[in-house]
């Protein structure tokens, strides 16, 4: 249903770094950056699968208030995945908003972890397999 998402952000080289280590556990880099010279107004860049498109992207506003209280949430291929995005999302200056683990409440093998991202946005990395393979 959605082809992609972003959103501005109040320090986009923060935020640039903050992503690229919370997403590099989950298979995720930088595939695409924009600059303002091609935009006209906005830097950017676009996260997707390495070697794919770009699917979530994170940029400076161009005047657009940002808005803290998102929730977004990435799939992850293994609970070990989840639990890397945890620590790699910590150590890159997010804060904890829920350890990894089970969440019998979404479904019995929902296992996910939140953090704060520099912005005030909950991000999440969920794994829905019954095993990490």
């Amino acid at each position: 249903m959605i082809d992609h998402l972003g959103f501005p952000v109040a320090d986009y080289p923060r935020s640039r770094s903050f992503y690229e280590q919370a997403l590099a556990p989950l298979g995720y880099a930088v595939v695409m950056e924009v600059t303002r010279e091609m935009t006209g107004a906005y830097q950017g860049c676009g996260f997707g699968p390495v070697g794919g498109r770009p699917q979530f992207w994170v940029g400076e506003g161009g005047g657009e208030a940002c808005v803290a209280g998102m929730h977004i949430a990435f799939s992850a291929a293994t609970r070990a995945a989840v639990d890397a995005f945890h620590l790699a999302a910590l150590a890159a200056g997010g804060r904890d908003n829920g350890a990894p683990g089970l969440r019998p409440h979404y479904h019995p093998h929902y296992y996910g972890a939140f953090v704060i991202d520099p912005d005030g946005h909950n991000i999440e990395a969920v794994c829905h397999r019954t095993e990490s393979p």
